[in-house]
């Protein structure tokens, strides 16, 4: 099968632009309002609130007769993301939690973030919304990696704002920001070198260990496995990045020294005890599971500097714990069926990124994951199961006109 041709440039959305922008930039609306003097929580709320301002501003603008019939339940990945949505719904009726009301409120804006993805993809090209939401979430993701930079370090020389924002949660944003860029610069041929290069040096200056591994390993097979990347070109990034890597060698062999000597929670041994203390709990409860926002506040504080537990960091721990057996059926049926989309595509710079992205959330669901959603969120499983789609619809397209033209050329001349 022929490689696709290059895909026409289109103008991104601007209102997907504005909402990856929010989505990218969230992060800190916490510590910039407790850098105010107002205590955390008011940031939760003051975050919480723009997203719901912001989901309001998309319905109004997206009222009416829609352009895009998405078929969303004909596509496998996109049902699991719905049913995942609709079931962690459901849970918030037995979930043991320490506030509902907060429970509620956090799953609808999980909710809100899908729901915006689908309401602009009904009404504008999709091609143009995955534009605009990832760029977007890269500059905002940029913008935060800036930030951090200017924050003082933690007492183990990593970035993060004790209490605030934690050192993992800075390094998968700009990770997960790179590949937006990244998706922008293979897949739509743009440029983003300055987007790359800050996200790029500020994940690998967090220190994140999981993230840092997921994701070298991540772009290591996309980097080979992209065949549309000259040879020659392959090197010449390998030792860029290499380059990139060497200023903040001395602080990692420093910081590797410490994290061998100490016993922190964060740590493998650390984080052994914490799977085991909610597969335990999660054991009392094995069908349906102790529901949505289950662990921050309801885990005691573990080991002997009364860790709060945030998530399980580890995705399948935190699903089954959450969730259940039905948490790992979700589990493997949102990413098993991601994964055969991706498969299914024709062999282009798409498909080989996407394989690379799913790389990198698997590896870092090892020992990490988020406190409410997966590592790769439904708003984007939704995005990019929609984006498959098309992809592989103009490529029977294309196909098809290639086989009529060849057809009539038979036709024309019998003899050959």
């Amino acid at each position: 099968m022929s490689e696709p041709t290059n895909i026409p440039a289109e103008q991104p959305s601007g209102l997907a632009y504005f909402y990856g922008l929010y989505l990218g930039f969230r992060l800190f609306i916490i510590v910039l309002v407790a850098v105010l003097g107002v205590i955390p929580q008011a940031g939760v709320v003051c975050d919480l609130a723009i997203g719901f301002l912001l989901f309001a501003v998309v319905m109004f603008r997206c009222l009416g007769e829609p352009r895009h019939d998405l078929q969303l339940l004909r596509i496998s990945s996109s049902r699991w993301a719905i049913l995942f949505l609709l079931f962690t719904g459901c849970s918030l009726a037995w979930s043991v939690t320490s506030s509902v009301p907060a429970a509620v409120a956090f799953w609808c804006a999980m909710a809100a973030n899908s729901g915006v993805v689908v309401l602009l993809m009904r009404t504008q090209s999709v091609k143009s919304v995955a534009q605009g939401l990832l760029k977007g979430f890269a500059h905002g993701a940029c913008m935060v990696a800036i930030v951090a930079w200017m924050l003082p370090s933690t007492d183990d020389s990593r970035l993060g704002y004790d209490g605030l924002v934690g050192t993992n949660n800075i390094g998968y944003l700009c990770a997960f920001a790179f590949y937006c860029a990244q998706y922008l610069v293979i897949v739509r041929k743009e440029k983003h070198l300055f987007a790359l290069l800050v996200l790029g040096m500020t994940m690998f200056r967090s220190l994140s260990k999981t993230t840092i591994i997921a994701f070298f390993v991540s772009q290591a097979f996309l980097l080979f496995a992209n065949n549309a990347i000259p040879r020659r070109k392959r090197i010449q990034i390998a030792l860029i990045a290499l380059v990139l890597v060497l200023p903040f060698w001395t602080l990692l062999s420093s910081y590797i020294d410490n994290y061998a000597s100490s016993a922190q929670p964060e740590n493998l041994t650390g984080r052994l005890g914490i799977w085991i203390i909610l597969i335990s709990n999660g054991i009392e409860m094995p069908l349906l599971g102790h529901g949505f926002h289950s662990v921050w506040q309801v885990i005691p504080p573990y080991g002997p500097d009364q860790f709060e537990v945030r998530h399980a960091h580890n995705e399948l721990v935190q699903q089954f714990y959450s969730y259940g057996a039905m948490g790992i059926i979700l589990f493997c049926g949102i990413y098993t069926s991601f994964f055969l989309q991706v498969r299914k595509l024709p062999r282009s710079p798409l498909r080989s990124f996407l394989f690379s992205l799913l790389i990198f959330v698997l590896i870092r669901g090892l020992a990490d994951t988020e406190t409410f959603d997966f590592s790769l969120p439904m708003w984007m499983i939704l995005l990019f199961s929609v984006l498959m789609r098309e992809e592989r619809e103009e490529n029977c397209i294309v196909s098809q006109a290639e086989a009529t033209n060849d057809s009539g050329g038979h036709l024309l001349h019998p003899a050959t």
